[in-house]
């Protein structure tokens, strides 16, 4: 972790401004952040409260004994500059380029896969683009009044979500409800099942299939073949093809 952050250290400098008041260092925001994913910590509120009394959880992230913790809410005022520049990807390749793990990882079989991740986006957000469509807005009082959308047609082409424009009308399966999503891309080796990329794309059918040539077609480019494992989706007849080319 110190030797990948270190690496990186021109990128933060780039993105925060030498003036002003001082910002929680995006060290310490990513090293917090590792930690939420690896033990589940389900809101970045939670994660302030484990930090306040968790050696481990200081220790880690490089917070003394006797020094508060931040204010969950840096995390948002952040996060905007740390994907703007681009950090995730970068500190992933940068894990990935020490020489402890490059000897851990293979060249010669891959497997993909995508999940689904929902958006933070109300479906009382997903509205008609055109304002003439004359659906009704959601009837009673307050901010999060009470919505029936039954019998409603609403699909993509007709309706965005104004909290989050990006975000797809998207259901897992046949039979499953359909919710604001995106979906989540990983290209992993199979000697030691690392992760070796990932990425993050609008939901709809295909695409899985594009963001799995995306990520594999930088690791086929020499004389032997190479192998994809990947589920059902994936059997489509132009994904095979594209993959043989």
């Amino acid at each position: 972790m110190n030797e990948a952050l270190a690496t990186l250290e021109r990128d933060f400098s780039a993105l925060y401004s030498p003036i002003g008041r001082p910002s929680v260092a995006p060290e310490k925001l990513l090293r917090a952040t590792l930690l939420q994913a690896f033990y589940s910590i389900r809101s970045e509120r939670q994660l302030m409260e484990r930090l306040e009394y968790d050696l481990l959880f200081r220790w880690f992230v490089g917070i003394g004994v006797d020094e508060a913790a931040w204010d969950h809410s840096s995390f948002s005022t952040n996060r905007d500059r740390l994907l703007e520049g681009d950090i995730a990807a970068k500190f992933l390749s940068a894990v990935l380029s020490q020489p402890r793990v490059k000897r851990l990882l293979s060249s010669d079989h891959f497997s993909v896969d995508g999940t689904l991740i929902e958006a933070w986006a109300s479906m009382k957000s997903f509205k008609p683009k055109s304002p003439s469509s004359g659906e009704e807005p959601p009837a009673g009082g307050g901010r999060n009044a009470e919505a029936n959308f039954h019998g409603q047609k609403r699909s993509n082409e007709t309706h965005a979500s104004t909290t989050d424009p990006d975000a797809r009308l998207y259901r897992k399966g046949p039979g499953k409800e359909a919710k604001l999503s995106f979906i989540g891309h990983g290209l992993m080796e199979n000697r030691s099942g690392l992760l070796v990329d990932a990425c993050l794309t609008r939901a709809d059918g295909h695409a899985e299939r594009v963001a799995a040539l995306h990520m594999v077609e930088p690791r086929a480019d020499r004389s032997c073949t190479i192998t994809l494992g990947a589920d059902k989706a994936y059997d489509a007849e132009d994904f095979v093809n594209e993959l043989r080319n």
